[in-house]
């Protein structure tokens, strides 16, 4: 590659990036926004990979391809994290080492505190990948699930915020 052409492929890199930063912060904004309207929160939020946060199968990917997420994912994430709440993922992948090597390409790897199994935890199904309307959806069924067992007499040592 010629030297000139080397720095015009590197400026619209640095272009695609900075505008991705900026919709990154418009989702966190939002889903902030989002989160400011409830009164209950959860302690943790815990993330499908495979069509949830990213929109492939983790089986049918090798290590050196190069993955994307969905578009408003890492916006949530971000809010999630300034909010203080939790976030890890759970998979049934067959290939767990190559969910890992994408989390790490995508930089996204650290956000998560832990990889969980089914707990019976409230889950909310997503067609095509985590949106604000998804997320929204999650916490206001979080919301009332907790308001419903708290009317039936629950005592409240267990309830999360």
């Amino acid at each position: 590659m010629a030297p000139q052409q080397k720095v015009k492929t590197e400026k619209k890199i640095k272009r695609r990036e900075k505008e991705q930063n900026k919709e990154d912060e418009r989702v966190k904004d939002e889903a902030m926004q989002v989160m400011g309207s409830f009164q209950l929160l959860p302690k943790l939020v815990v993330f499908d990979l495979d069509f949830t946060i990213w929109p492939f199968y983790c089986e049918c990917r090798s290590k050196r391809e190069m993955p994307s997420l969905y578009p408003d994912v890492k916006g949530i994430l971000y809010a999630l994290k300034d909010k203080g709440i939790d976030v890890a993922i759970a998979s049934r992948s067959s290939t767990p080492e190559i969910a890992k090597t994408i989390l790490d390409k995508l930089g996204i790897q650290s956000m998560f505190v832990a990889q969980v199994n089914n707990m019976g935890a409230k889950s909310i199904l997503v067609k095509n990948g985590i949106t604000q309307h998804a997320f929204r959806q999650g916490l206001m069924e979080f919301s009332q699930k907790y308001k419903a067992s708290d009317k039936s007499g629950s005592s409240g040592k267990n309830k999360q915020k």
